[in-house]
């Protein structure tokens, strides 16, 4: 049979086929008996007899089939070039051992309902069991007075009778099986009512005099905290503090300053369990509500004309709470390696100092919020340790303060100078000590000082001959905001805040309120100078060569900077048609006489010798 034309078959891929069939076979017979041997453990394992152990399986080939046959040899055909033979694949080896048995799955544990977890009720219970307790000794103390119940001696009594037992069978409760949440609920409640007992016989009924009645609430704030780190119970802690300071301004009659000590001195004595212990809830617990209290007091007290004695004492309590609260904060956010809760708590115990110049009088309020600037500051420089977060709340707390203060002490007309000179010298030593805090701060003095700056003269001014009522203070805002608006983008480059892909969005909008300010600052000039007649046209007429004359350095200095060669020269280029279009537009209609002529003469011959020097440094830049 002529087989001419069609392609013969590789001898040598048929062999290595065959091959790897026969290792495939030998691999599946090997699978199947591990498969029958596990078969066998879980059927004898079902059964829970013992049974003989079967033979393990050959990974040989198994009995009761014949090896295959090796590949008959390759036979050479005339007009065929000799390939050599393909060996079959190597037989592996019998395992010694027999597989090992696969584990057995783990069932997947149910969850549990929250009502069956440990002390979920029991908790609920408690709490439940302690407010309506705390409630009760309040209603005892103050609701039976005024429905004339008892006598008040009998009534203070059977308040610190009630908390005395309290507090005794919560230590017995707790020193049973299964009683440690009953004993912390107990103790708890006692101590809270013990402390109400002391307010209410020193605040309500006048009994003891400021001094005992704090020392005796101390006494009892130092058992509850002492008791509360003995049995490491924060709820305990927590929880007295959180249920003294909800009802106490009832005992109180509102909140009132003497509310404020007693709360500041619980503050204190909490302070005592985290010396030691990481406890977040106890730190917000006796910070929040003497914080919320003296902000209360203090906003209060803004339509009222307090008296020095008074101003003092809450001055006094705003230094007490922000030393107490932030002294304590700083040292557990370095303890804690950085805590959020920490931080916030830090920031809020200065929220008081923030409100006191509010309350004082005018230069008083001015020198303690800039000393309250200065202190938060040498914080941040002195204390080592502080986390990055840490630093810049606090930092935020000082501009807040510093910008504070020079609202207080800065004049209205002078208030857009003082908050743009800020700005600039806070920037600028971002710049020289690499900090992005400080740049923060500056820009948003910046900001502040920008809306203050566009207020005090406004765009329309630009537009029609108008006064201002402090020239002097908008020609220096003007042109402090220009080199604010340059330094800003240039340090944001420096500190890494804007990439290369943003810089040059970054000098435009610099650009524009570099130029705005510029044209402010010149026009207003003019007006103050000359009068809102000629002054107003001289003004734009110089302003017109000044956008000329930057139009021009712009195109010299993309001929000599190749880095930035595009954007100068497209700057340039926009400033010098913006020129060109205020000239025509503008100029044109409002500018008369001769200085209508200086203006073209002048703009004509700045862009002839900006063409001129622009072709020049072209022409000798090397190629």
């Amino acid at each position: 049979m002529d087989n001419h034309g069609v392609r013969s078959i590789d001898p040598q891929a048929v062999a290595r086929l065959s091959g790897e069939f026969v290792a495939l076979d030998r691999h599946m017979r090997s699978v199947a008996d591990d498969l029958t041997w596990l078969r066998t453990q879980l059927e004898a394992s079902a059964a829970a007899v013992p049974a003989p152990a079967p033979q393990a399986p050959s990974y040989g080939t198994p009995q009761g089939f014949p090896p295959p046959p090796p590949p008959a040899p390759q036979q050479q055909r005339p007009g065929q070039p000799w390939a050599p033979y393909a060996a079959p694949p190597p037989s592996y080896p019998p395992s010694p051992h027999p597989p090992a048995p696969y584990p057995p799955a783990s069932p997947v544990p149910r969850r549990e309902p929250w009502w069956r977890r440990d002390g979920a009720i029991s908790r609920i219970l408690a709490a439940a069991g302690a407010t309506v307790t705390l409630i009760g000794v309040v209603m005892l103390l103050v609701l039976a007075a005024q429905a004339g119940f008892f006598g008040p001696v009998a009534r203070v009594a059977s308040g610190a009778v009630v908390a005395v037992a309290l507090v005794g069978a919560g230590l017995r409760v707790h020193r049973r099986a299964g009683g440690e949440v009953g004993g912390v609920a107990l103790v708890g409640t006692g101590l809270a009512g013990g402390f109400l007992d002391v307010l209410a016989a020193t605040t309500y009924y006048g009994w003891f005099p400021p001094a005992l009645g704090l020392a005796l609430a101390a006494a009892v704030a130092a058992t509850g905290m002492a008791v509360a780190v003995r049995w490491d119970s924060q709820p305990m802690a927590a929880l007295t503090i959180v249920a003294v300071a909800v009802l106490a301004p009832v005992l109180t009659g509102g909140i009132t300053v003497a509310l404020v000590a007693f709360l500041l001195l619980l503050q204190v004595a909490a302070f005592a369990p985290q010396w030691d212990r990481d406890w977040p809830y106890l730190h917000v617990a006796r910070t929040v509500p003497v914080v919320i209290a003296l902000s209360v007091v203090l906003v209060n007290s803004l339509g009222d004309v307090a008296g020095t004695r008074t101003q003092a004492t809450l001055l006094g309590f705003a230094i007490a709470v922000a030393v107490a609260g932030g002294g304590s904060a700083v040292y557990l956010v370095r303890r804690a390696s950085g805590s959020a809760v920490d931080t916030v708590m830090l920031a809020f115990s200065l929220l008081p100092l923030l409100l006191i110049g509010s309350v004082l009088p005018r230069w008083s309020g001015v020198a303690a919020l800039a000393a309250l600037a200065a202190v938060v500051l040498a914080v941040v420089r002195v204390v080592p340790g502080l986390p990055v977060h840490t630093r810049a709340t606090l930092s935020a707390v000082a501009t807040i303060a510093a910008l504070q203060a020079a609202v207080s002490a800065t004049p209205g007309d002078l208030l857009p100078v003082v908050l743009l000179a800020l700005a600039v010298a806070l920037v600028a030593a971002a710049g020289r000590m690499h900090s992005r805090v400080a740049f923060a701060c500056g820009t948003a003095f910046g900001a502040v000082g920008t809306l203050v700056f566009v207020d005090a003269a406004p765009p329309e001014l630009l537009l029609s001959a108008h006064t201002v009522a402090a020239p002097f203070a908008v020609v220096a805002a003007g042109l402090v905001l220009a080199a604010l608006a340059v330094l800003v983008v240039r340090n944001a480059s420096g500190l890494g805040l804007i990439d290369d892909r943003n810089t040059d969005a970054a000098w435009i909008i610099c650009g524009l309120v570099a130029l705005h300010g510029v044209t402010t600052a010149i026009v207003t000039t003019g007006v103050a100078s000359f009068g809102t007649g000629v002054g107003f046209v001289a003004g734009h007429c110089v302003a017109t060569l000044v956008w000329v004359v930057l139009a021009t350095v712009l195109l010299r200095w993309s001929a000599t900077r190749p880095q930035r060669a595009r954007l100068m020269l497209g700057a340039g280029l926009s400033v010098a048609a913006v020129a060109l279009a205020k000239l025509f537009l503008f100029d044109l209609a409002t500018l008369d006489g001769m200085f209508r002529v200086l203006a073209f003469l002048g703009a004509g011959l700045l862009l002839l010798a900006a063409g001129t020097r622009y072709a020049r440094a072209i022409s000798t830049e090397p190629r």
